[in-house]
């Protein structure tokens, strides 16, 4: 699996939409980690499976650790159901107080997940809460939800959020579209 996402140095004003020269790219790719291991919560991230040989791949956009910049991932070329997979709304925007990062200024720059928020296993979906039956979306999950249908919202939201292509697609990833 590899991953990628951005870092945003300094945040909108608020309700103000996110620019590219607000973010910064890290980038992880299967074994070879540059800059560290993933992301620091709060982090919209992109997730790709790329398979061997032309296979299936999979992808998705994934706010299970936070949301803190816009972010799309479209296939080019392959074949199959190849979709482009998007976080197109500011979810900063609308995060609850309890979730909220805040800038020096004091502008909201990203919005925690619940489990990095609570730390909770009903939010983290760990321990007896580690299956979809008994690890539901929440409140806190539809609202990111209702701002980015196509990304995953919590552990278990796969049904419209992974996205799928064959024969060795290109990927290209764009933040703040």
């Amino acid at each position: 699996m590899s991953q990628l996402h951005g870092n945003a140095d300094s945040g909108p004003e608020p309700n103000a939409p996110l620019t590219a020269q607000e973010s910064s790219l890290a980038l992880l790719l299967n074994q070879v980690a540059c800059n560290g291991n993933g992301a620091v919560p709060p982090a919209s991230l992109v997730e790709i499976n790329i398979a061997a040989d032309g296979g299936k791949d999979f992808d998705d956009v994934s706010l299970v650790d936070g949301f803190n910049l816009l972010v799309s991932v479209a296939t080019q070329g392959g074949t199959g159901d190849c979709q482009t997979s998007t976080c197109p709304a500011n979810v900063n925007a609308v995060c609850p107080a309890e979730l909220q990062v805040k800038g020096s200024d004091g502008s909201v720059i990203a919005c925690k997940s619940t489990c990095t928020a609570f730390n909770e296993p009903q939010y983290c979906c760990t321990g007896a809460y580690n299956t979809l039956a008994t690890c539901p979306s929440t409140n806190y999950s539809k609202i990111f939800e209702d701002q980015c249908p196509q990304a995953y919202s919590y552990a278990y939201d796969d049904q419209n959020s992974t996205f799928t292509c064959s024969g060795g697609p290109n990927y290209a990833i764009t933040f703040c579209p």
